[in-house]
């Protein structure tokens, strides 16, 4: 299993080669770099959360089309609460949106870990969202409790403008050749509309065999960390599957 920091997040975030445009079409490239500069063989599958979601649809979309070469599609695509398509327009002002304009604009740098929890709780969010965006700070230095964060926070905004943009129900409409693509919608989130679910249902009764759509209850957009234990139960018979082919 390979844990990659996309650009503009954890170890990557400033890394001088990854420049510019910093979209969902670079970070689905830097993937495709990455496996074949390791030599890897085509993943088994690709997890995903969010922005994530659609960097996978991409990278699935142009392997399968033969733009990065020699490599190919994973087995299993697992997007998890990303909208396939358009994040449309009255959801502008979604969790996500809300987290990332508040962290444009706290302090640099930020005063200590505890502080930004205590922050977040404040402003409505959940104790475990505001624990895991602490967890995605670093200390400033080792006589001091400032911090700061280890992905680039303007570089993440110009993704997420990206990610809003882009589109891939097409590749729910015509999934690549051994990939089957598990969409995972957290009862909670705010971004699923009642069109973007039929939309999906539909999609899966069309290719029941390449498209599958679950649900996690008691879960919002970090579903991760909302129920952790519910998103493994729906993951883990399915990926059992792939040692059993």
């Amino acid at each position: 299993m390979v844990l990659i920091d996309l650009r503009n997040h954890g170890n990557s975030a400033n890394l001088p080669i990854l420049r510019p445009p910093h979209n969902i079409s670079a970070a689905a490239r830097d993937v495709a770099d990455l496996i074949k500069s390791e030599s890897w063989d085509a993943p088994d599958a690709m997890i995903a959360h969010s922005l994530g979601g659609k960097v996978v649809l991409e990278f699935a979309q142009k392997a399968a089309m033969g733009s990065y070469g020699v490599v190919n599609p994973p087995k299993q695509l697992w997007i998890l609460d990303s909208v396939p398509g358009e994040v449309p327009t009255q959801n502008s002002d979604g969790e996500v949106e809300r987290v990332l304009a508040i962290l444009k604009g706290l302090p640099k740098p930020i005063p200590s870990r505890r502080w930004l929890a205590d922050y977040f709780v404040e402003k409505g969010f959940s104790k475990g969202l505001a624990d895991w965006l602490g967890s995605n700070l670093k200390r400033v230095s080792s006589t001091t409790e400032e911090m700061d964060w280890v992905f680039n926070v303007d570089g993440a905004y110009d993704m997420f403008s990206s990610y809003k943009k882009a589109d891939y129900w097409s590749v729910l409409d015509h999934p690549p050749v051994g990939t089957h693509i598990n969409i995972v919608r957290a009862a909670k989130s705010d971004r699923w509309t009642p069109d973007i679910i039929a939309r999906l249902k539909e999609a899966e009764a069309k290719k029941s065999d390449h498209v599958s759509f679950h649900l996690l209850e008691n879960a919002g957009h970090w579903l991760h960390t909302d129920n952790p234990s519910g998103l493994i139960a729906i993951m883990a018979p399915i990926l059992a599957k792939i040692s059993q082919k």
